[in-house]
């Protein structure tokens, strides 16, 4: 069990102002679909249940390491320091987004942050994290990779394959596998019978003679001391290692998706407007990764009431801030739609 005063009260606080942070950034996206419709287009896919996984794993990273997150990917770049007003501006397809609106939710990109950028593609990050690995290692620039991706991403061929190679050449990446209990609708209890291949999800890291290890994703702490040994066990040249992280996605697979019917041969999964059962919905936020490292702030004197609901305050207006710049920004103009394009 880590230590709180082995990380020093500052870094406990930067843990959950973080956290705080990519909580009150994904409520405003939620809300958005209810306040604006059609002001976002197309799919937008939330962390909130992840926090504790995101930030405990990058509060080991050095300045310069990588970040690549798949397409569930507003987490990342806030903890690396990019502006909210720009992200929201792009995921509302403004001109002053990231991407000057051209990007969207799923490709966000700030290559000065290191965060080079995702993409739609299931499993996507695996193997471009290979490949800036591959370049950090041949350049010798000291750098390792962060690469976060899905349960349902351990099933693709480029999982296997990178994994592969990745322990072959001693690539510096830690491979992070966010379990969130669901595959976009269908529970992991669910999968077990027809596609998942054995619990805990980190044994797969024995088939690529690399360590492997499972973590409670809801305590930044427990990820953190995880991810710890993995990123200096990358730095010192010996290679990648896995980290299956397990939390409860708290929000539905994305934004712009309906929630389908829930088929009758499973009928204890009753419809509550994200997935899954009341009972086991109610379970999951009594494990609530933001409340729970709340409490444990407060019980170790860290920080009083007051503090936190400063700290708080502060999180909510930096994101109404960054609704309101998105809200003000122009769209790009039509005549742009190519200006990006190549043949």
């Amino acid at each position: 069990m880590p230590n709180e005063n082995a990380l020093g009260k500052d870094r406990l606080i930067w843990i959950y102002t973080q956290m705080t942070r990519i909580r009150e950034f994904e409520e405003r996206v939620k809300r958005t679909f209810l306040e604006h419709p059609g002001a976002m287009r197309g799919h937008t896919h939330l962390a909130d249940g992840a926090e504790a996984s995101v930030v405990g794993a990058l509060a080991t990273r050095k300045a310069t390491d990588f970040a690549m997150p798949t397409y569930r990917c507003h987490a990342q770049p806030l903890v690396l320091g990019t502006p909210p007003r720009k992200m929201m501006a792009e995921l509302y397809g403004r001109k002053d987004g990231l991407c000057k609106g051209f990007g969207g939710s799923m490709h966000l990109a700030d290559p000065e942050r290191y965060f080079p950028g995702t993409s739609a593609m299931v499993g996507q990050s695996i193997a471009h994290a290979a490949g800036a690995a591959l370049t950090a290692q041949v350049k010798n620039t000291g750098q390792i990779v962060y690469c976060f991706f899905g349960d349902g991403a351990s099933k693709q061929g480029a999982f296997f394959e990178t994994l592969n190679i990745a322990a072959v050449w001693k690539l510096p990446v830690v491979f992070i596998l966010e379990n969130n209990e669901y595959q976009a609708y269908t529970h992991i209890s669910l999968e077990d019978a027809n596609a998942q291949a054995g619990d805990p999800l980190s044994q797969k890291a024995a088939a690529f003679s690399i360590p492997g290890a499972t973590v409670d994703g809801t305590d930044p702490l427990l990820v953190y001391d995880a991810v710890s040994k993995a990123a200096e066990r990358a730095r010192a040249g010996l290679g990648p290692s896995l980290i299956e992280s397990k939390f409860y996605r708290l929000s539905a697979h994305g934004n712009a998706i309906t929630v389908p019917p829930v088929p009758t041969q499973f009928p204890e999964h009753e419809a509550i407007g994200v997935y899954g059962n009341k009972a086991e919905y109610r379970a999951a936020k009594d494990r609530d990764p933001i409340s729970r490292f709340r409490a444990r702030l407060l019980t170790q004197n860290v920080l009083t009431e007051k503090k936190l609901q400063e700290l708080e305050a502060g999180a909510r207006l930096e994101m109404d801030d960054a609704v309101q710049f998105a809200l003000s920004s122009p769209h790009p103009e039509p005549e742009e739609a190519t200006n990006y394009v190549y043949a």
